[in-house]
Parts: structure tokens; sequence; C-alpha cells
């Protein structure tokens, strides 16, 4: 979804600082009017002043369970993005998605969309007038340099449900519990729901050369010993060659665990924009404005418009990053 802040942030992402071995670092969400039109409200864990980047996963909005009858629901215009990728997963309900590479796709419960808007793609997503209720996470995955221009892309998966001892999995990036999916990516990524029953503890393979987190949906449970509730975000160091996670609550608990390798380059994010000089984020500031082909054009969407771009800080952009190492 677009970042229809009506003042967003400028965040300079890099690598963030080495933690402890083995311990795991919490995160608490922050609640984010999103403004516009529908006034959604999403709770942001990804970026951050403590943490802007789990290996090149760069954004990270959790939202509902909303009562569309309430809230009226998605209804995202026509909005651009550069240099990265978006995950869509839902837990409840349905939005369309139209693209300006042409892709008019539906986002469904344990279904995955990933779109690539690397040197320019516009999308909107409205929920539809069946969706009562509308749950589900906003992802997005920072390219690499080598790639941060690439062509526009939409891939669409439906994982399998893969059932362990207490528990079931949806891998939909990378490779987990003996599942891998096989969407492409520009760098390594683990991208997973895990669903446990309640009293189930699992302990799953891991790439020790991934950091890891694992943010919570619904429950509460212990990852790597730490105890994780309500939308907070886990977040454990690279080196870990197994991932403990055990369900601490009375109910079934559901996480996403992300994974991906440190990141080791230095990005600028404002607004929809995955940058690396200030001098970029106003040229492509200025590109949408201008309705310029660099994003192409979809119809715009009753009852959804074309949204146009914040308003640039009267400073330069001077965005800030992790804690040093």
């Amino acid at each position: 979804m677009s970042n229809i802040e009506a003042a967003p942030g400028e965040l300079t992402c890099g690598a963030g600082p080495a933690g402890e071995a083995g311990r795991v670092q919490v995160l608490e969400a922050r609640e984010v009017p999103l403004g516009g039109v529908r006034a959604m409200s999403v709770r942001r864990t990804l970026p951050q002043r403590r943490r802007s980047l789990i290996g090149a996963w760069c954004f990270a909005d959790h939202y509902g369970p909303d009562d569309t009858r309430v809230s009226g629901g998605m209804a995202v215009g026509s909005h651009p993005h550069t240099g990265l990728q978006t995950v869509s997963w839902l837990f409840a309900g349905e939005i369309e998605h139209r693209d300006s590479l042409g892709s008019h796709a539906m986002v469904r419960p344990g279904e995955l969309n990933l779109m690539t808007g690397g040197h320019g793609i516009c999308h909107s997503e409205v929920s539809t007038p069946e969706t009562t209720t509308l749950h589900g996470v906003q992802l997005w995955v920072a390219l690499p340099g080598e790639h941060r221009h690439a062509a526009r892309g939409f891939q669409h998966h439906v994982p399998p449900v893969t059932v362990l001892d207490g528990a079931t999995a949806r891998v939909f990036l990378g490779t987990l519990a003996g599942e891998t999916s096989p969407v492409e990516t520009f760098t390594p990524l683990l991208g997973a729901e895990l669903t446990l029953d309640p009293g189930a503890r699992l302990t799953l393979d891991a790439d020790p050369a991934f950091e890891h987190g694992v943010l919570v949906d619904t429950g509460s449970v212990t990852f790597a010993g730490t105890a994780l509730a309500g939308t907070e975000l886990g977040f454990l160091d690279a080196g870990a060659a197994k991932l403990e996670l055990a369900n601490t609550g009375e109910g079934p608990a559901r996480v996403l665990v992300l994974g991906g390798p440190p990141f080791g380059e230095e990005i600028l994010m404002w607004w929809n924009f995955v940058a690396r000089t200030h001098e970029e984020v106003v040229a492509f500031r200025e590109a949408w404005q201008s309705g310029s082909d660099q994003f192409g054009a979809i119809p715009e969407v009753p009852g959804a418009p074309r949204i146009p771009a914040p308003v640039l800080p009267a400073v330069r952009i001077r965005p800030r990053g992790n804690p040093a190492r």
C-alpha cells in the first residue's frame, strides 16, 4: 500500500547494531494514522530508530482486524514506488490490485502478491465490496544497488500448507521447514506465516547468515526464549542456526517470520520511494507530480483517486539510521 502519512519522515537505513549473540531485541509497533480519504491506521514496526532493516526487509505495516462497515475498508488510489518490492499478505479479507505493468490480481488470505517497482511503477489497492473484515500486513523489500532500477514485475504464489508438530507453515519467500518458495527475489529472503497450537514448541533449521525477525499477529510466543505478544517484532542478529518458537498463550498463536542476510548498503526512504540521495527523492517526486512515464499509469478507481506526493521538507533531507555498530 501507499505510505500516505501526511508528513512522512525521512530515513537513512543501513545495517543495524550488532546484537548480543542469541539475544532477541524486542521492537514495539507505533500507531500510524495514514490519513487520506479513508483515514486508515496501521501498526508500524519497520523502519524505526532502533532498527530499520531485517535483511532487505525495510518496511512492515500491520493492520486490522478492521470491520470495514466502520472503517470503510481500504481505498488506496494510484501511487508510485521506486527501488523496492512490495509484499502483500492477508489474514482476512480481499483486496483488488491493479498496476502500471498491466497486472490485475486479487490479494487473498494465504496468497502472496509481490510487485517489483525498481525504476518506477504505480498501483492501486481497494478492498472488495464482499470484504467485511480486513486484516493483514504490507511489507517492503529494498532492492540492492545493482538491481534498484529493475523493470516492473509482478508475481503471485499460493504456498502450500506445511504441517509440523503442533503447527502449520506457509512459506511465501525463501526456505523454511523443508518448504521452498519458487518466487524470485533480488537478495536472499525468508518470509513465512506460522500458526502454533497452544503449548506447541518448534525448533526450525535456519540459515546462520540471516538476520531474523518474528512479528506477532495473534497470541503470545517466545522467540529464542524472549517473550513476544501484541504486535511486537522480535529481532535476532545473524548467527543463529536454529529458530526456537513456543506458544505461551491459551489459544493459537500466529506469527510472521522474516529474514535475510544483513543488507550492506545504506538506503534512504521517503514516502513511497527507496533511494540513495536527497536529489533522487526530489527527482522521483517531481516525476510523479508531473505524470512522467517513469511510473506509467492506471485507470482511476472510483472512490480512490490518484494520490499526490506530500510536500518535501523545507530543508535538505537528513535521514537517520540505526545506531552505529
